[in-house]
């Protein structure tokens, strides 16, 4: 697996441009902006360029970029002064749900895995 060099994405740089331009075009809050730039990306519709292009200017769309283009987006909808979307800074673990019995699908799957014996 090749290592890619870590782009500029200060608030001036064109991956900040990329975020304010998502965010014109569909003022909404965190997943819908994500959304919004896939799609974004995925017809070329910011000046042409696709998630290539926008991954050498620091914008991925991986699981493994999500933090950073959380805290792209973050830092510029704080500039622009805007709080309404605030994308989580962390992912929060949600409440647990519980079955009839009272165990969480967690527990449930930690009971299985005891049982069976897999690590």
């Amino acid at each position: 697996m090749e290592a890619r060099a870590v782009a500029d994405v200060s608030l001036t740089s064109d991956a900040a441009e990329f975020v304010r331009f998502c965010y014109r075009r569909r003022q909404v809050g965190w997943p819908e902006l994500y959304d919004e730039m896939c799609q974004v990306a995925s017809r070329g519709v910011f000046r042409g360029w696709g998630a290539a292009e926008l991954a050498e200017r620091g914008v991925g769309f991986s699981l493994f970029q999500t933090p950073a283009l959380v805290q792209l987006v973050v830092r510029v909808l704080e500039a622009e002064g805007d709080r309404t979307p605030r994308p989580p800074a962390t992912l929060a673990r949600r409440p647990s749900v519980r079955d009839a019995d009272g165990e969480s699908p967690v527990e449930r799957r930690r009971t299985l895995v005891r049982a069976l014996g897999v690590a």
